[in-house]
């Protein structure tokens, strides 16, 4: 098993117009990513064959791509169909193909795969309640200065909340919450407990009852958190984060925030956008703080009981780097006690 092998987003649907190039970074590959005659997305290794140009520079033209530098032109399956040195002596060759990859298209994402084949055909990650009826979903997207494993636990670590976020998303009470931290296929899993009101600017709003809260955080290899709420019946709220590996140390954060609120769901939407991205705004600071250190002094971590899912994150990311595959390793469960 390989990162290869599995689904990235590249681009939101509605950013990939008829006419459109985009040009994306993924695992270090630069690609090009446009629509073909058919509509359906396409991508092409952003490199032009004849004498290396950029193709997410150029022009697409009734689903054909073409180069800014001489004019070649590449249809949907990369193949070069025209050269305007040539004229009327161009002919189709095998040999002027450009590299192509696997995409997808679900849930207004559009996705590419580097490996293919892939050792395992895996399916992107479903996107919870999109455009269910009753539900409402805010996307943000954002970059990150800093690993995917070290921005996949910032999004489910509950400690950092405190000194990052003061007052919008919690405040130190030093109130005792206990977890139960569950790394299992691929995944890693935690519930909270005696959580009630400590929730920043929205405690009345998300729980005016002050009853305890529902909370469950997730990590889905090898790229997907989701952190969920749940405090009654018309109180269900979660964030769904996919870290897309443009680089070694750039992330790209494709972020959901679905929730039901029940009458209140569209008189929330501005006011869970503006929130989302102030608290992500926080985060892409201070996980380019930590990305700095890291770079002059290394990666070494010390670890606290409430880091446990952390330790889990690493193992599974650490097995898929390794070629392993990290539904092999040894189930575990524990239980752990900490302050915030």
């Amino acid at each position: 098993m390989k990162f290869e092998d599995f689904w990235y987003v590249v681009a939101l649907s509605y950013q990939l117009q008829t006419h459109t190039v985009l040009s994306r970074s993924l695992l270090g590959e630069w690609l090009a990513v446009f629509r073909g005659e058919d509509g359906q997305p396409v991508a092409l290794r952003d490199r032009c064959m004849h004498r290396n140009s950029r193709l997410s520079c150029g022009k697409v033209h009734q689903g054909k791509l073409q180069c800014p530098y001489h004019g070649w032109v590449y249809n949907q399956e990369g193949r070069v169909v025209a050269v305007p040195a040539e004229g009327k002596n161009f002919k189709l060759s095998q040999s002027r193909q450009a590299k192509r990859y696997a995409t997808r298209e679900q849930d207004g994402y559009v996705y590419v795969r580097l490996a293919d084949p892939a050792e395992e055909e895996f399916e992107p990650f479903p996107m919870p309640h999109y455009r269910e009826l009753g539900w409402e979903t805010v996307r943000v997207i954002n970059r990150f200065q800093n690993t995917v494993t070290n921005c996949v636990e910032n999004f489910i670590d509950i400690p950092h909340t405190v000194s990052v976020h003061p007052g919008v998303f919690r405040t130190a009470h030093q109130q005792k919450l206990e977890m139960t931290v569950e790394r299992c296929n691929g995944s890693t899993v935690v519930e909270y407990r005696n959580e009630t009101t400590n929730l920043g600017w929205y405690s009345r709003f998300l729980n005016k009852t002050g009853t305890e809260i529902k909370h469950t955080d997730s990590f889905h290899m090898p790229n997907v958190t989701s952190v969920e709420y749940v405090s009654g019946p018309d109180r269900h709220c979660l964030i769904t984060s996919q870290s897309i590996p443009e680089t070694e140390n750039s992330t790209l954060v494709y972020t959901d925030i679905t929730f039901n609120y029940g009458i209140w769901n569209l008189i929330a939407r501005p006011f869970v956008w503006w929130t989302a991205q102030h608290i992500i705004g926080q985060d892409v600071k201070i996980l380019g703080i930590q990305g700095e250190t890291i770079a002059k002094y290394g990666a070494q971590f010390a670890n606290t009981p409430a880091d446990t899912i952390h330790v889990f994150v690493e193992s599974i990311r650490g097995a898929i780097a390794a070629g392993e595959d990290p539904r092999n390793l040894p189930n575990k469960s524990i239980q752990v006690t900490f302050w915030v």
